[in-house]
């Protein structure tokens, strides 16, 4: 992403020894992956797929000459919470309830490989079961490998492996392909044509409600479902995938055009997530708009782009019990 490229370059011009950057965020490189923007996950799946066996391998261990824990880091840190009040950050979310850190990475890994692995396939979509891996976190802030994630998880062959590596390694390096081919990937613009002109044709369409940005951030809308959503992110740093589709589908509805919605969307995303700014974010965001989707059946405010309802949760889901958890 921009702004990781930013900070290499940046580094490189002030070293005076070459800079090697590894690519180990993917599994499979995203120029290797892929030359150019793919469309969708089935588009960019059969290229991944194609490679991934020779990814898919431990890497050597070397001991090193020079290790970053030798370094003096010029000042104390047995004071994380000081620390982080000096940075230009928002202090008003606050930290996160995860531990960080690699040894909790890997000790998060081991549970889920153990409890939630072989069922991930069935429950990872219902917002009232815990089944997702909530690893993403940890993938975000490099306190954990994907490549140590599929290579666990592949010794544990099944349905359940199959669903984390669609989600590891299909859809995630898709996040990453877009971000890396599309210079407005974090703008509205990065939304596809298709979508925003049939977002735009629907721009004055009558919205059911309006909220303000202080309403939204509180989770004080008259749609339980969205409440929950919201609350489940500011108090725990994570929301469901599932609900965070509707989550965006809804901000679509109640904001003045698609514009607003993505800003608001990102906003919102970026400031209490815990893998906020990740490249699989931007996508979430821009999903909501069409990315990585096809054109469906018209409606108002969306056009022919995909919308979602709350009678739609309640056949899938137990929502009230949902509702119940982070609702009080």
């Amino acid at each position: 992403m921009r702004v990781q490229r930013q900070w290499r370059d940046d580094l490189a011009a002030a070293l005076k020894v070459s800079l090697v950057a590894v690519e180990s965020e993917a599994v499979v490189p995203v120029r290797v992956a892929s030359p150019k923007q793919e469309y969708a996950a089935r588009t960019i799946r059969p290229k991944i797929h194609r490679l991934w066996q020779d990814y898919l391998v431990p890497l050597d261990t070397h001991d090193l000459a020079h290790r970053a824990d030798d370094w003096d880091p010029g000042e104390a840190v047995d004071d994380p919470a000081a620390l982080a009040a000096r940075l230009p950050i928002d202090q008003s979310v606050g930290a996160g309830h995860e531990t960080g850190g690699e040894a909790a990475a890997l000790a998060r890994l081991e549970e889920f490989i153990a409890h939630d692995l072989a069922h991930y396939h069935e429950r990872r979509n219902d917002p009232t079961i815990d089944g997702s891996s909530r690893l993403s976190a940890y993938l975000h802030y490099g306190h954990l490998s994907p490549l140590t994630v599929a290579l666990a998880a592949l010794d544990h062959p099944g349905p359940g492996t199959d669903a984390l590596l669609e989600e590891l390694v299909v859809r995630r390096e898709l996040s990453f392909n877009f971000c890396w081919y599309n210079p407005d990937y974090d703008r509205y613009e990065g939304v596809p044509d298709w979508a925003r002109k049939t977002l735009e044709e629907h721009e004055d369409d009558p919205r059911p409600a309006h909220y303000t940005p202080e309403q939204l951030d509180r989770g004080e809308t008259e749609d339980p479902y969205w409440n929950a959503a919201q609350r489940q992110m500011v108090q725990t740093g994570r929301m469901h995938n599932y609900m965070r589709m509707y989550w965006g589908k809804k901000l679509l509805e109640w904001s003045a055009g698609p514009r607003e919605a993505h800003a608001t969307m990102l906003a919102l995303n970026n400031r209490y997530e815990q893998d906020g700014r990740d490249a699989n974010s931007f996508v979430g965001v821009s999903w909501v708009l069409g990315l990585h989707d096809r054109p469906w059946a018209r409606h108002p405010v969306f056009g022919t782009v995909r919308s979602m309802s709350a009678s739609g949760l309640r056949r899938k889901f137990d929502m009230e019990a949902y509702v119940k958890a982070w609702v009080k």
